[in-house]
């Protein structure tokens, strides 16, 4: 894997679109999984601190995650770590830890705890990706910053692009305090994807479209995997997972979600 580029990185702008070309493969559909595949179990810390502050509420929020099947403990690790409440408005602060999804601004979302835990685990199941931690991560649509600071503490790099300038200087406000050295923050064009960081072992998305763009197909590694929200004939969302294999392409469509939709530019 080629040297990651030099940071803060500088983004074409221009009005250059990736557009979203239809996949090639083969493609199975399948029921949402109830058990996941998890590494060695990593204790959490000891609860310490008050109120929200206090590890004991993330820890319960981790021990509902695990209730609703998510067994990779090396993803719940990592829940268990970050503390969510400090990535949502002030007044929302009392609903951090339930699983449900808060409004962020600029008519976004931040996604509910089961589906993080849910989609960074889809990655970590990959064959080639279950060792701890994993390689180079892109993330498209950053959001408040919570998703990206979770998929620091299991990849070595983490590349998270932001579409909306308002939303990307939150997260960088959210994320100064925590000091991540892995994690880069960049504003630009999710669609386009960041061809200078590839390639990537995972891509993830918070935002679905009609199909997933060719440029993050390209620029997925050999024996990578994607996992973001598509639309499906129905008009409906839904998971989908993508393996680029010697053999071609492996889509899978799971569970239906809900997602913000996948747009271009930046604004």
């Amino acid at each position: 894997m080629k040297p990651r580029p030099s940071f803060p990185a500088r983004l074409d702008t221009s009005n250059d679109q990736a557009k979203p070309k239809a996949l090639l493969g083969a493609t199975r559909v399948v029921t949402p999984q109830t058990a996941m595949r998890g590494a060695a179990p990593t204790p959490l810390a000891s609860p310490t601190g008050v109120g929200l502050d206090s590890s004991a509420v993330r820890k319960r929020m981790v021990q509902k995650l695990a209730e609703q099947g998510v067994q990779d403990n090396v993803v719940l690790d990592a829940m268990g770590r970050i503390e969510r409440h400090r990535f949502v408005d002030s007044a929302l602060v009392n609903q951090a830890y339930e699983d449900t999804s808060l409004p962020i601004g600029l008519g976004q979302t931040i996604s509910k705890p089961n589906v993080v835990a849910r989609m960074i685990t889809l990655l970590r199941e990959a064959p080639g990706l279950q060792a701890a931690p994993m390689g180079r991560v892109l993330e498209i649509g950053t959001g408040c910053g919570y998703q990206a600071a979770v998929l620091s503490l299991v990849a070595r790099e983490v590349y998270s692009m932001e579409r909306l300038r308002g939303l990307h200087d939150k997260a960088k406000e959210n994320l100064r305090p925590m000091r991540l050295p892995n994690l880069h923050l960049m504003f630009g064009d999710g669609m386009l994807g960041y061809p200078k960081g590839a390639p990537y072992s995972a891509i993830i998305a918070a935002a679905g479209g009609e199909a997933v763009p060719q440029a993050w197909i390209d620029q997925l590694a050999m024996g990578g995997r994607i996992v973001a929200p598509m639309q499906t004939t129905a008009g409906q969302q839904a998971l989908v997972v993508i393996d680029k294999t010697p053999q071609g392409l492996q889509q899978t469509l799971l569970e239906a979600v809900h997602f913000v939709p996948l747009k271009s530019g930046i604004a």
